[in-house]
C-alpha cells in the first residue's frame, strides 16, 4: 500500500458522523476494509466515505446490515463507486421500498380495524376472518404481508 495515505479512522469519523465504534463494526461486519499503513494504523480509501454514507442511509430506510452488504459486495474495490454502480443498487432497493411502502400504507388504511393477523381478538375480525381462515396461509398479519382477504 505504498505511496497511499488514505484516511485514519479518526477522520472518517469526523467526515461520516459516525462514533469510531460504529466505524470498527462496520469494519467487523465487511463493509468496509481498511489497510495498515507501515506503523500499523488503519486507513481508510476515500471511497470509504460513500460506502458508510450508504450504509447510514440504507439503514434509515430499514435495511439489514446483511442486506446492505450484499449490495455493497457488488461495488468495486479500490475505487469510489461510480454513478452507474449507484444506481444499480437504488433499482434493487426501490423494489423493496416500493413493497414496504404499500404494505405500510395498508397499516395506515386499516390501523382502526383488523389488520389481518388471525387473532379474532377483536370483534370485527370474524368478518374479515370467518372460522380464522387466514391461519391456513400460515403464521402473522397475512394482509399485511400482501396476502387479501377473500
Amino acid at each position: 500500500m505504498a505511496g497511499r495515505d488514505g484516511l485514519s479512522i479518526g477522520a472518517l469519523a469526523q467526515r461520516t458522523g459516525l462514533a469510531v465504534s460504529a466505524i470498527r463494526y462496520y469494519e467487523e461486519q465487511g463493509l468496509i476494509r481498511p489497510w495498515r499503513n507501515p506503523g500499523g494504523q488503519r486507513r481508510f480509501e476515500r471511497s470509504d466515505l460513500r460506502r458508510l454514507s450508504f450504509v447510514i442511509i440504507a439503514r434509515q430506510f430499514g435495511f439489514t446490515l446483511p442486506e446492505i452488504r450484499r449490495e455493497l459486495d457488488h461495488l468495486p474495490g479500490g475505487r469510489t463507486p461510480t454513478k452507474a454502480d449507484w444506481k444499480r443498487i437504488s433499482t434493487r432497493f426501490r423494489a423493496r421500498l416500493n413493497a414496504r411502502i404499500e404494505t405500510l400504507e395498508r397499516l395506515r388504511d386499516n390501523l382502526d380495524g383488523c389488520i389481518g393477523c388471525g387473532c379474532l381478538s377483536l370483534p370485527t375480525c370474524a368478518l374479515y376472518n370467518p372460522a380464522d381462515k387466514v391461519a391456513e396461509k400460515g403464521p402473522g398479519p397475512r394482509y399485511l404481508m400482501g396476502d387479501r382477504p377473500g
